[in-house]
């Protein structure tokens, strides 16, 4: 996912739904960007959390328990999500209000439908579909 979106050390990226951390955990370390989690189940922003001070990531990478539509988009780079079709589109109209010009999408499995990726990738060999999009041109010409 985060190969795909092209991450350039120093970027912000911010995962919806973030989970025990492994996305954002690898954008620090394998990438060098900043990078911010956002989690509703405290388990698992416990987890990630005691993952992230035991590399010692603390200074690129913060987890926030909240729901992901409180996120503040405005600053991000890229974006990354896992969510399936419905929540996609719930998130739509916020991606949209707040994304700033060249930022990036990179949705795992499930398309946001009326959007154009710039590129569809599957990763192998599980065959998982990845799409980028990249903002405002990919839901300024929709499908």
């Amino acid at each position: 996912m985060l190969q795909l979106a092209q991450i350039k050390p120093g970027e912000l990226v911010c995962d919806l739904g973030s989970g025990d951390g492994r996305i954002v955990i690898s954008a620090a370390k394998d990438f060098g960007a900043r990078a911010i989690g956002y989690e509703l189940r405290e388990d698992l922003v416990r987890r990630a959390r005691e993952k992230i001070s035991a590399m010692n990531l603390d200074k690129m990478v913060r987890i926030v328990n909240a729901d992901l539509l409180t996120a503040d988009l405005s600053q991000v780079d890229v974006v990354t999500i896992y969510l399936n079709t419905t929540a996609n589109e719930r998130l739509r109209p916020k991606l949209e209000k707040e994304l700033k010009s060249g930022a990036r999408v990179v949705s795992h499995d499930f398309s946001l439908n009326t959007w154009r990726p710039v590129e569809v990738s599957t990763m192998e060999p599980a065959g998982h579909t990845i799409y980028l999009y990249k903002s405002p041109w990919s839901f300024e010409n929709r499908k």
